[in-house]
């Protein structure tokens, strides 16, 4: 599906897709990385568990939930303990998260918050022409990948506890 991107690492960046969704602050966005290299940059403590996952079915739909990092900003996690972390296996995302790389502190963190382009509780978009259609001229670019082979979101596993979570 489509998504909205801003620089994770940035609050100001992801407020403004809050409000350009209308999405509650409460709700927690997914963070998308290039590779699962990343994982140690937003999350603190990943089991195991979460690594294999993430070498079994990354890229592709899977968000894994961590217990964030430090400078995770709270405008990404909802003000929760935890960070949602995907790498997405469209080539176009791909691209554009391969070239990306945000920073904070002096630090680069390579991830984009990237929620669903869509109006909060409409349907998901699966083309450029529905972001369009939401949203008009208020977002300054769609990148067109052409029609997306689903409307649905990732499967979500937490492991940010003892046991996982699905």
């Amino acid at each position: 599906m489509y998504g909205l991107g801003a620089d994770a690492a940035n609050a100001d960046a992801v407020a403004k897709i809050y409000a350009l969704k209308g999405r509650p602050s409460a709700h927690p966005v997914i963070v998308h990385l290039a590779d699962a290299e990343r994982l140690d940059e937003w999350a603190v403590d990943v089991p195991d568990g979460a690594r294999k996952l993430a070498h079994a079915f990354w890229p592709g739909p899977l968000t894994l939930v961590l217990k964030r990092a430090p400078h995770v900003p709270d405008a990404v996690t909802g003000g929760q303990d935890t960070v949602g972390l995907r790498v997405p296996s469209h080539p176009v995302a791909q691209a554009l998260l391969a070239a990306f790389g945000g920073e904070h502190g002096g630090r680069r963190f390579g991830g984009v918050a990237a929620p669903s382009a869509n109006k909060f509780g409409r349907v998901s978009p699966t083309l450029a022409e529905h972001v369009f259609a939401d949203f008009a001229l208020a977002v300054p670019l769609i990148l067109d990948g052409g029609a997306t082979n689903v409307g649905i979101e990732s499967t979500i596993v937490d492991l940010s506890g003892e046991r996982p979570v699905c």
